[in-house]
Protein backbone atom coordinates (compact mmCIF):
# COMPACT_ATOMS: atom_id res chain seq x y z
CA UNK A 1 0.00 0.00 0.00
CA UNK A 2 1.09 3.37 -0.86
CA UNK A 3 0.27 6.75 0.41
CA UNK A 4 -0.08 10.18 -1.23
CA UNK A 5 -0.99 13.77 -0.16
CA UNK A 6 -3.66 15.13 -2.50
CA UNK A 7 -3.82 19.09 -2.35
CA UNK A 8 -7.62 20.19 -3.61
CA UNK A 9 -8.61 23.87 -4.32
CA UNK A 10 -12.87 23.43 -4.08
CA UNK A 11 -15.57 26.16 -4.13
CA UNK A 12 -16.30 27.32 -0.42
CA UNK A 13 -19.66 25.65 -0.67
CA UNK A 14 -22.03 23.47 1.47
CA UNK A 15 -21.70 20.19 1.07
CA UNK A 16 -18.42 20.13 -0.85
CA UNK A 17 -16.41 18.12 1.87
CA UNK A 18 -19.42 15.65 2.18
CA UNK A 19 -19.13 15.05 -1.55
CA UNK A 20 -15.56 14.48 -1.72
CA UNK A 21 -15.75 12.09 1.48
CA UNK A 22 -18.71 10.61 -0.29
CA UNK A 23 -16.58 9.93 -3.25
CA UNK A 24 -14.08 7.77 -1.65
CA UNK A 25 -16.81 6.04 0.27
CA UNK A 26 -18.76 4.43 -3.20
CA UNK A 27 -15.73 3.76 -4.73
CA UNK A 28 -14.00 2.02 -1.42
CA UNK A 29 -10.78 4.33 -1.14
CA UNK A 30 -9.48 4.75 1.95
CA UNK A 31 -8.96 8.00 3.66
CA UNK A 32 -5.85 8.37 6.08
CA UNK A 33 -6.48 11.69 6.94
CA UNK A 34 -8.43 14.96 5.97
CA UNK A 35 -7.91 18.21 6.59
CA UNK A 36 -10.07 21.60 5.45
CA UNK A 37 -10.36 25.27 5.46
CA UNK A 38 -10.74 28.35 3.79
CA UNK A 39 -7.66 29.88 1.93
CA UNK A 40 -6.82 33.58 2.22
CA UNK A 41 -9.45 34.23 -0.90
CA UNK A 42 -12.71 33.22 1.06
CA UNK A 43 -14.27 31.91 -1.51
CA UNK A 44 -12.16 28.86 -1.70
CA UNK A 45 -11.22 26.16 0.47
CA UNK A 46 -7.99 23.97 0.52
CA UNK A 47 -8.66 20.40 1.21
CA UNK A 48 -5.56 18.24 2.04
CA UNK A 49 -6.34 14.13 2.03
CA UNK A 50 -3.78 11.54 2.37
CA UNK A 51 -5.25 8.78 0.87
CA UNK A 52 -3.31 5.23 0.78
CA UNK A 53 -3.90 2.36 -2.11
CA UNK A 54 -1.66 0.62 -4.93
CA UNK A 55 -1.18 2.85 -7.67
CA UNK A 56 -3.87 2.24 -9.63
CA UNK A 57 -6.22 3.51 -7.23
CA UNK A 58 -3.89 6.29 -5.98
CA UNK A 59 -4.18 7.69 -9.95
CA UNK A 60 -7.96 6.48 -9.80
CA UNK A 61 -8.82 8.96 -7.04
CA UNK A 62 -6.83 11.87 -8.63
CA UNK A 63 -9.28 11.59 -11.92
CA UNK A 64 -12.10 11.14 -10.15
CA UNK A 65 -11.76 14.36 -7.36
CA UNK A 66 -10.90 16.69 -10.64
CA UNK A 67 -14.15 15.56 -12.28
CA UNK A 68 -16.56 17.20 -9.39
CA UNK A 69 -17.97 20.16 -10.28
CA UNK A 70 -16.78 22.30 -7.29
CA UNK A 71 -12.90 21.13 -7.72
CA UNK A 72 -10.34 23.51 -9.34
CA UNK A 73 -7.26 21.91 -8.71
CA UNK A 74 -5.90 18.71 -7.41
CA UNK A 75 -2.18 17.82 -7.06
CA UNK A 76 0.02 15.31 -5.48
CA UNK A 77 2.19 16.92 -2.53
CA UNK A 78 5.42 14.95 -2.71
CA UNK A 79 7.83 14.90 0.17
CA UNK A 80 10.72 16.28 -1.56
CA UNK A 81 8.60 19.33 -2.99
CA UNK A 82 6.20 20.17 0.09
CA UNK A 83 6.19 21.31 3.65
CA UNK A 84 3.56 18.76 6.20
CA UNK A 85 2.57 19.79 9.12
CA UNK A 86 0.10 18.01 12.11
CA UNK A 87 -1.12 18.99 14.81
CA UNK A 88 -1.79 16.51 17.83
CA UNK A 89 -3.44 16.91 21.56
CA UNK A 90 -2.38 14.07 23.91
CA UNK A 91 -4.12 13.74 27.40
CA UNK A 92 -1.30 12.21 29.72
CA UNK A 93 -1.88 10.70 33.18
CA UNK A 94 0.85 12.28 35.45
CA UNK A 95 0.92 12.31 39.18
CA UNK A 96 2.37 15.66 40.68
CA UNK A 97 6.08 13.55 41.49
CA UNK A 98 6.14 12.85 37.91
CA UNK A 99 5.26 16.21 35.99
CA UNK A 100 8.75 17.56 36.27
CA UNK A 101 10.80 14.79 35.27
CA UNK A 102 8.33 14.54 32.49
CA UNK A 103 8.35 18.09 31.29
CA UNK A 104 12.01 18.41 31.07
CA UNK A 105 12.91 15.07 29.26
CA UNK A 106 10.02 14.09 26.85
CA UNK A 107 7.85 17.71 26.49
CA UNK A 108 11.28 19.86 26.35
CA UNK A 109 12.73 16.90 24.03
CA UNK A 110 9.76 17.05 21.25
CA UNK A 111 9.64 20.86 21.63
CA UNK A 112 6.00 20.28 22.22
CA UNK A 113 4.09 22.59 25.12
CA UNK A 114 1.86 21.95 28.05
CA UNK A 115 -1.59 23.77 27.41
CA UNK A 116 -3.45 22.72 30.42
CA UNK A 117 -2.26 21.36 33.88
CA UNK A 118 -4.52 19.32 36.55
CA UNK A 119 -4.04 17.90 39.55
CA UNK A 120 -3.10 14.37 37.86
CA UNK A 121 -2.75 15.10 33.76
CA UNK A 122 -1.36 17.27 31.26
CA UNK A 123 -2.77 18.08 28.10
CA UNK A 124 0.79 18.36 25.57
CA UNK A 125 0.08 20.07 22.06
CA UNK A 126 2.89 18.69 19.74
CA UNK A 127 3.07 19.91 16.35
CA UNK A 128 5.43 18.16 13.45
CA UNK A 129 4.93 15.90 10.62
CA UNK A 130 3.40 12.26 11.33
CA UNK A 131 6.79 10.56 12.18
CA UNK A 132 7.43 13.08 14.73
CA UNK A 133 3.73 12.78 16.47
CA UNK A 134 3.99 9.12 15.80
CA UNK A 135 7.20 8.74 18.07
CA UNK A 136 6.12 11.31 20.33
CA UNK A 137 3.20 9.64 21.61
CA UNK A 138 5.01 5.67 21.35
CA UNK A 139 7.16 7.41 24.27
CA UNK A 140 4.08 8.08 26.13
CA UNK A 141 3.51 4.32 26.16
CA UNK A 142 5.22 4.68 29.30
CA UNK A 143 2.62 6.68 30.67
CA UNK A 144 -0.74 6.25 31.16
CA UNK A 145 -2.26 7.92 27.52
CA UNK A 146 -5.87 9.13 28.60
CA UNK A 147 -6.73 10.74 25.08
CA UNK A 148 -5.61 12.16 21.91
CA UNK A 149 -6.62 14.41 19.14
CA UNK A 150 -4.94 14.68 16.16
CA UNK A 151 -5.56 16.89 13.21
CA UNK A 152 -4.22 15.11 10.31
CA UNK A 153 -1.94 16.91 7.42
CA UNK A 154 -2.06 19.99 6.39
CA UNK A 155 0.54 20.71 3.49
CA UNK A 156 1.54 23.22 0.71
CA UNK A 157 3.94 22.73 -1.97
CA UNK A 158 7.49 24.55 -1.22
CA UNK A 159 8.17 27.68 -3.70
CA UNK A 160 5.38 30.18 -5.46
CA UNK A 161 6.14 28.40 -8.70
CA UNK A 162 2.73 26.08 -8.21
CA UNK A 163 0.90 28.80 -6.65
CA UNK A 164 -2.80 28.41 -8.28
CA UNK A 165 -4.38 31.75 -8.89
CA UNK A 166 -8.25 32.09 -9.02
Amino acid sequence: MNKKVFQILVDNTSGILSRISGLFARRSYNIESITAGVTADPRYTRITIVASGDDDILDQIEKQVAKLVDVHNIKELTPDNSVYRELALVKVKVSPKERDDFVKSIVDLYKAKIIDVSYDSLVIELTGNQAKIDSFIDILRDYEILEVARTGIAGLARGSEEVIYL
